[in-house]
Formats: structure tokens, sequence, C-alpha cells
């Protein structure tokens, strides 16, 4: 059983959730071309965090030069997102300030999103700490994209040029997928190969219970 309550309204919504490097764009990127609408968390924290933002003003009056992109006529005011990875994966303190910074801005985004497509019978929500930031209901049911650990450090050191202490300590600042597991509605695992994947999605959409009432348009 869930362990929180979910959204009941008429509208199917899906939230896409699992660990760094675990899928999810992969994920998302398929349901997208499969006609339905995607809200990507990811998009909206870095737009939260844009040159000109209230957000922006915030990191560069706490930490300063240290992640500040040097000024030019385009970037003014923008916001070095590796030089703060380092700042906020390697202390849990400084991580949590963050997150009280952008999580309800990201959550104003997701609500003014889905009131604007409040017609669709369907819709994603990619939240990589959908969990953490008790974002559950938002969703009708959750999906975990799965995988193990040792997958998650290796794709993550190949995707971001990251050293194995720093692949460790991004993937240990969230949930591990063994706790997110339990409260999830389904589970696809993503270890065995992209059309695996898909092939499980492509079931979850097909013959779930909710498939015939919310098929995308």
């Amino acid at each position: 059983m869930p362990a929180s309550p979910r959204w009941s309204g008429p509208q199917r919504r899906i939230g896409l959730t699992g660990g760094i490097a675990s899928g999810k764009s992969t994920l998302a990127r398929w349901l997208e071309q499969q006609g339905l609408p995607v809200l990507d968390a990811d998009v909206y924290s870095r737009e939260a965090l844009a040159p000109g933002t209230a957000g922006a003003a915030a990191v560069l009056e706490r930490y300063g030069d240290v992640v500040r992109v040097q000024r030019s006529a385009t970037n003014s005011g923008a916001i070095d997102r590796g030089a703060l990875g380092q700042i906020v994966f390697n202390a849990p303190q400084e991580r949590e300030w963050l997150e009280r910074l952008v999580h309800p801005l990201v959550r104003q985004r997701f609500d003014a999103e889905l009131a604007a497509l409040a017609a669709q019978p369907a819709v994603v929500l990619v939240i990589p700490l959908l969990f953490e930031a008790g974002l559950e209901s938002l969703c009708s049911e959750i999906w975990l994209v799965d995988c193990t650990e040792q997958q998650q450090m290796e794709r993550l050191m190949k995707r971001g040029q990251l050293s194995e202490e720093d692949a460790i300590a991004r993937i240990r600042s969230q949930w591990p997928l063994k706790k997110k597991r339990v409260l999830c509605d389904a589970i696809i695992h993503n270890d065995g190969g992209q059309e695996y994947l898909l092939s499980q999605a492509h079931q979850l959409i097909q013959n779930d219970a909710y498939a015939t009432r919310y098929r995308p348009r």
C-alpha cells in the first residue's frame, strides 16, 4: 500500500522517479514520444537558479564568487552549477539549505503546469527527489526506474566525468533505491539495456488498470 496519499482526480499523473543516473531521462523522452506531456523537476530547478532570478541571487549571496560564472554580456549573474554541486553534495547542511530554497519554487511550477494541462488525460512528472521532497500527493501512481548502485556509479562517472568519490557522494545524497522501492506502485528495471527498459514501460501504459481511461491522445 502507498505510504502517502496519492492524487485521486480525473487525470492520470505518473510520477517517474529513481536514483541519479538510473535512467529516468531516457524513459521520460520515450514517454514524451508516446504523446504524454512530461514535466521535469530538473528543468524547473535549473530555471529557479537562472540569472536574474531570486533563487540565483540567494545562492550568490551565500557563496559569492565561488559559484559565480565569470561575468560576460551573456551570463551576468550566472551560477556555476559544477561548483555549486561540489559544495552541496559534500556538505549535507548546504544541500538542505539549497533544497529549502529550490523545492518550493519547483512545486509552484508543477502546480502551474498541471493547471495548464488539466484537460489532458495523462501527464508524467519526472521528480528525482519525489519522496525526499514529499511530492507523492501530486501523483496518482509512482514508477521507479531501478538499477544497482554500482551501475549508478559507473554511469555517473562516465556521464559527468566525475571521480568515484564524487559519484558516490552524489548517489548518497539521495534516498537509497531500496528505501524507495517499497513506496512505489511499479518498478522498472534498468539493468538489461534500453529495449528491456522501454518494454516494461510499454506494458505499464498498455496493461495498467488506468490505460483505457487515460490513454494518451
